[in-house]
């Protein structure tokens, strides 16, 4: 696809900062939509969308929170919202769903909480990034251990004839459990609380009654907003297992993986963001792969979406140098195919353009003093995957590369795989 030129995007970047974010990925670029979307733009900085009309079981001036909780019988089920032009690229398609889940309203919620608008926008200039205060961080540390537990948790019901809306039924309950908000829902009327994005899915599946089925792979992608901060994390899962996972599944996954850990290992005080891409861009591209560049990691705190803007291929975008302080995420979204993405008429789930599948992995991360922590890494009761122990990128999990953080990843990778591994 053609690249925007830097003059335009920097133009977009201008203009568009003066908008809210609408997407968990909130860069969208070189759409090539065929039959049923087609932009007249090219927009960086943030995916603006168009407002979405509340679901049917909106309650007027309550919105989620209503203590109103609709049932769940099949006679409650909302419909997918298809059009007759529209045609699927794969055979993943929209299923019913059921209605929004409620959130008490002792718990504190961000501010689209009511009516599904984000009020807070970032720096008006991409280079201009929060560096966050030590109760900050501690603050974004307890957001991001929370969405990784979470995160195991629903992956551990990622099992044939398991539906994705049990599994958001399942996030849902857990983060409102420990008196916090799952940050997408009525995130810009997106209508549950996690996003559960499988095969040809690239990013913002939303969970529905399709059963999974075995050899599947999904995105799990996981936000909770604890104490005014949001933790942001994602992880693949192959239904049925290591067992399930054939030549071509394990070579995406590694894929995926490997360069998500290179682009993380290069984080340090100092560098530019830009350059994250090219180092994800060169691992792919050589073993055969693409990476999406219609969507983008982000920076994140008390806004959900924020500066600077993490593209996963290579550019020359002003995004600004980093810092210790700085928080952002790195989420690479890598196709076996063609990049380009197709949008269902619900105007959130993005899909390739062929129907060959992709895989995404994603932590916050914080840059300190003398590299980077991931602020959602795996805990001791965390699982670990065999793109993890089979890694000639870094075997075992991966925690972050500062001198601590470092001391705390062996002693884990000791304990979950029962030996030593690479520092």
């Amino acid at each position: 696809m053609k690249p925007t030129t830097h003059s335009y995007i920097f133009l977009t970047l201008l203009i568009a900062s003066a908008f809210p974010t609408a997407s968990f990925s909130p860069c969208r670029t070189h759409s090539t939509i065929p039959q049923q979307w087609s932009p007249t733009t090219s927009q960086l900085y943030m995916n603006k969308k168009k407002k979405q009309k509340p679901l049917p079981n909106t309650i007027a001036n309550k919105g989620f929170a209503s203590p109103n909780t609709v049932s769940t019988s099949s006679s409650t089920l909302i419909p997918p919202k298809v059009t007759s032009s529209f045609r699927y690229a794969g055979s993943i398609h929209a299923h019913p769903q059921t209605p929004r889940r409620s959130v008490p309203d002792t718990i504190a919620q961000p501010d689209y909480a009511n009516d599904g608008i984000p009020k807070a926008r970032p720096p008006l200039f991409p280079w201009i990034i929060e560096q966050k205060s030590r109760e900050e961080i501690e603050k974004m540390r307890a957001a991001g251990r929370l969405a990784r537990m979470v995160l195991d948790l629903a992956g551990r019901e990622v099992k044939e004839g398991v539906t994705t809306d049990e599994i958001d039924r399942i996030v849902h309950e857990a983060t409102i459990a420990h008196n916090a908000y799952p940050s997408p829902l009525n995130y810009h009327n997106f209508p549950k609380s996690c996003c559960t994005s499988i095969n040809e899915v690239i990013c913002h599946g939303i969970p529905d009654t399709r059963p999974l089925q075995r050899g599947d792979i999904v995105n799990l992608d996981i936000t909770v907003y604890l104490n005014g901060y949001h933790g942001d994390c994602s992880e693949m899962f192959v239904v049925g297992g290591e067992s399930a996972a054939d030549e071509s599944t394990r070579k995406l996954l590694q894929t995926t993986y490997d360069c998500w850990i290179k682009a993380m290992n290069f984080v340090q005080p100092g560098k530019d963001y830009k350059e994250i891409g090219a180092i994800i861009e060169d691992h792919v591209t050589s073993r055969g792969f693409t990476t999406v560049k219609s969507f983008c990691g982000h920076g994140i705190g008390s806004v959900f979406h924020t500066n600077p803007n993490i593209l996963h291929y290579r550019n020359n975008e002003p995004a600004g140098k980093m810092a210790p302080g700085h928080t952002f995420t790195i989420e690479p979204m890598i196709c076996e195919g063609d990049s380009s993405y197709v949008m269902w008429p619900d105007d959130w789930t993005a899909t390739t353009l062929d129907g060959k599948r992709s895989a995404q992995f994603e932590h916050t991360l914080l840059i300190t003093e003398d590299g980077v922590e991931a602020l959602t890494g795996k805990i001791e009761t965390s699982p670990v995957q065999f793109w993890e122990r089979e890694s000639e990128v870094h075997r075992g999990v991966w925690l972050g590369s500062s001198a601590g953080v470092k001391e705390r990843e062996s002693a884990l990778n000791s304990l979950l795989l029962g030996e030593a591994t690479q520092a």
